[in-house]
């Protein structure tokens, strides 16, 4: 039976040595049992279609929420997590766990990866209103930016896009091999050959080799192509009396159809830009045979980076109020009244200030803002606007401008000490937890940093 949290803590459960790092988990292990209500949300989405009156004990939800915060606050590998936990005294207080409990990295990556992003979320709101009651935060005066979080791809070009193609198909193939009765399709292995032919690409010096080479690798890719249909036929139409084996020929099946559909558009973009010499636009482009969610974003003339755009906001406490993780490559402006309706959602009022970047600015956003009840908006960048039509004086300008840079250092510490650089779960769904569950994380080291100040 899966509890919430264990009512009675060991007797011996304690963080012994007092340095930066047990001082921290420690004040993060104070807000969380002042917010009890979060383990009911965690609760929820471990136990959604089972009983919880039956079964093994599993990890509690507390446990659960505990482990997932410690992994984002010290950017650990679920591997790195499992191990923590069985050699760290203080690691292990702070996750309550209990003597002889030792989660294994599979068994911890299934219980974090249940939390869903809209629980992170509305853990991040708990938490939020917690600092509102603390007098923490008051959200009166906002600051609002974007960044980019980069999926965990290689550089994607289109020959290295095709090798992935062939590698994933073949290897598809080579798994319907193992089931009983065998299916009937034939296949031949062209990855050597796939190798062969990216390794000229990156290497010519001649457009003429360069293509002639692509035009082999496209004639390895169709072949393969032409075995995948061949083989879906096969398994369409698999028969057995062994109910695992039909079941495991479903699974490959459909992963087999979901790999055909990928390497056709990965043909086609190719044939395109290649051959054709075509320019295919960023949002037809498919950039990773594994992560295929991935968008390309070019933001404010700099490098081409391959991920999703994410949109912040920032309190006068550090902490990061609200966040929004967008498809494609949408401008920052048409998301300035989104955020701050969220805003107001979140705090049933208005904010008094905003200050954004210059790429929120508009004059169309400054009239709904200030039709909000907004009294000053600060834009880095003024883009036609003057100053006494955004603020009341220059010298508020001038502290807003100045307040908007602040959260410029909390991405950067997302970035470097939470991981927020580059997410390294897979799934669009699991782009989104890992986003908020840094964001959670981040949140409840600022806050109890902030009440230790207070202290």
């Amino acid at each position: 039976m899966r509890l919430k949290r264990d009512p009675q803590l060991n007797l011996f459960a304690k963080m012994r040595k007092k340095n930066k790092v047990v001082s921290e988990l420690e004040a993060i292990s104070h807000i969380l049992d002042e917010n009890r209500p979060l383990l009911d949300l965690i609760y929820q989405d471990l136990v959604p279609y089972r009983r919880s009156d039956t079964g093994r004990p599993g990890l509690n939800a507390e446990q659960v929420l505990r482990c997932a915060i410690l992994k984002q606050y010290r950017e650990l590998t679920y591997e790195e997590l499992a191990f923590h936990l069985e050699d760290s005294e203080s690691f292990r207080t702070f996750s309550r766990l209990q003597e002889g409990q030792y989660p294994s990295e599979s068994t911890l990556q299934e219980n974090i990866k249940a939390v869903s992003a809209e629980t992170w979320e509305a853990i991040n709101q708990v938490l939020i209103q917690y600092a509102a009651a603390k007098k923490l935060e008051k959200g009166r005066k906002i600051r609002l930016d974007s960044t980019v979080v980069d999926s965990n791809i290689h550089h994607p070009t289109d020959s290295t896009l095709l090798q992935d193609g062939i590698r994933v198909i073949t290897r598809l193939l080579q798994a319907g091999k193992f089931l009983q009765p065998t299916p009937g399709y034939r296949f031949a292995d062209h990855q050597r050959a796939a190798k062969k032919r990216v390794m000229v690409i990156l290497n010519a010096r001649k457009e003429n080799q360069r293509i002639k080479a692509y035009r082999e690798l496209l004639t390895l890719a169709t072949k393969v192509q032409g075995y995948g249909v061949e083989a879906h036929t096969c398994l369409r139409a698999f028969a057995s009396n062994d109910l695992e084996e039909i079941m495991a020929a479903h699974q490959l099946l459909a992963r087999l159809e979901q790999a055909l559909n990928i390497l056709k558009r990965v043909l086609d973009q190719t044939e395109r830009r290649v051959l054709r010499k075509e320019k295919v636009s960023a949002a037809e482009k498919l950039v990773s045979f594994f992560e295929c969610h991935t968008d390309i974003i070019v933001k404010g003339g700099r490098d081409t980076q391959y991920g999703h755009k994410v949109f912040l906001t920032g309190g006068s406490s550090g902490l990061i109020l609200d966040c929004l993780v967008e498809r494609g490559n949408p401008a920052d402006a048409t998301l300035f009244p989104v955020m701050l309706d969220r805003q107001e959602n979140l705090f049933q009022r208005p904010p008094r200030q905003v200050a954004s970047d210059g790429g929120f600015a508009s004059r169309d956003n400054l009239h709904q803002a200030k039709a909000r009840g907004i009294k000053d908006v600060a834009f880095a960048r003024k883009r036609g606007l003057s100053v006494l039509d955004m603020v009341k004086s220059h010298w508020v300008f001038k502290k807003l401008r100045n307040f908007r840079a602040g959260i410029e250092a909390n991405i950067s510490r997302l970035k470097r000490a939470f991981g927020l650089a580059r997410c390294t779960w897979s799934g669009w769904p699991g782009f989104k937890q890992y986003v908020w569950s840094a964001i959670v994380s981040y949140n409840l080291l600022v806050l109890g940093m902030a009440q230790n100040e207070v202290q």
